[in-house]
């Protein structure tokens, strides 16, 4: 008999607990093929494990989810429309408060639109999990990568600056369909937000706030996008919709960060008045900007002057805040900006 997969039957014994109930271990000999005995011992196994819980008599045991949820759905992308996902194979199985619920939805529906609308791929594997403490999404297409659809649509060929657009916002290659605030905002709703696509990898971390960093990329086709949110997260997606307003009221996508930890490596710092003009790319299209210095130690005085005296005077309607700064880059920065304060 061939042995039974306890990881893989994780993947549907949440689903298959909320249908079938005391039913559940007619189903599983129905679905793996086995008898009673081995899919009591695998149902057992999942109870030790805290995938499901026990009630009921021996004879007549009764079945129910456990602390730890998991659903994992594959879908072709062609004429997939991302709510129906989530409404039918999805929200019905997890425990969610209605404040979590909701970011996670919203997280859920830009996956996957994403994955629908830019990737290019065939199909789409949707993974969502719940522990005692966090709610879990992956999401993973077997498309182009979304830094090569970045490539094709803006000719931005390092991944790296194209990551430093990404996390700007308001970046989309079909303008007339989406505003280019999806990434962005499903970043900010998480705790945990890992992008992987074209042998890259770039983190956000919802502690620190505003810093994207580099890390180990999945060596696999298309985009891998990893999300998760605390259970007890005190924040709300109406707060961090409107955290984005200038005045923090409203719903306007009217300020965002330039992480510019992004731009440098081990044999490259910020020095170059072309570096500055990557740095402020696009950023007419919002008010108010925090250039996020967090991780750097020093910079070049092109750098600073190009991003802020010449690009001030061009564009008084944007406000550039200097923010992380080292005490280097804070004199610098402070020694040119002080002639057009005075």
């Amino acid at each position: 008999m061939a042995r039974i997969d306890l990881a893989a039957a994780t993947q549907w014994i949440t689903a298959a607990a909320a249908r079938h109930g005391d039913a559940l271990p007619a189903h599983v000999m129905d679905k793996l093929g086995v008898r009673r005995p081995a899919a009591m011992r695998l149902l057992n196994k999942l109870v030790a494990a805290q995938w499901l819980t026990r009630e009921g008599s021996q004879r007549q045991p009764l079945f129910r989810a456990g602390t730890l949820k998991q659903v994992v759905q594959r879908y072709p992308l062609a004429g997939l429309q991302e709510d129906l996902p989530w409404s039918r194979d999805f929200a019905p199985f997890f425990a969610l408060t209605p404040s979590v619920s909701r970011m996670v939805q919203h997280a859920f529906a830009e996956l996957l639109n994403n994955a629908i609308d830019h990737s290019g791929g065939d199909n789409v594997t949707v993974s969502m999990r719940q522990t005692a403490m966090h709610v879990q999404l992956l999401v993973s297409d077997d498309g182009c990568g979304v830094f090569e659809h970045i490539q094709q649509a803006f000719a931005i060929e390092d991944p790296t600056l194209a990551m430093l657009e990404l996390s700007k916002g308001k970046l989309t290659s079909q303008p007339d369909r989406h505003l280019g605030h999806g990434l962005y905002f499903t970043a900010r709703l998480a705790d945990i937000f890992d992008l992987h696509a074209n042998a890259s990898a770039f983190q956000y971390r919802g502690a620190e706030r505003r810093n994207w960093h580099a890390g180990k990329p999945l060596p696999r086709r298309g985009t891998s996008i990893f999300w998760a949110l605390a259970l007890d997260t005190p924040r709300t997606l109406d707060e961090v919709l409107r955290s984005h307003s200038v005045d923090g009221s409203g719903y306007a996508f009217d300020r965002t960060t330039v992480p510019l930890r992004l731009m440098v490596g081990p044999h490259h710092g910020l020095a170059s008045r072309a570096q500055a003009k990557r740095v402020v790319s696009r950023l007419q299209a919002f008010r108010h900007a925090e250039v996020d210095f967090s991780g750097i130690d020093e910079i070049g005085h092109g750098f600073a002057d190009e991003l802020f005296r010449v690009h001030s005077q061009l564009h008084p309607g944007l406000e550039l805040v200097p923010v992380g700064m080292a005490p280097r880059v804070a004199a610098l920065v402070n020694a040119i900006r002080s002639p057009a304060a005075a």
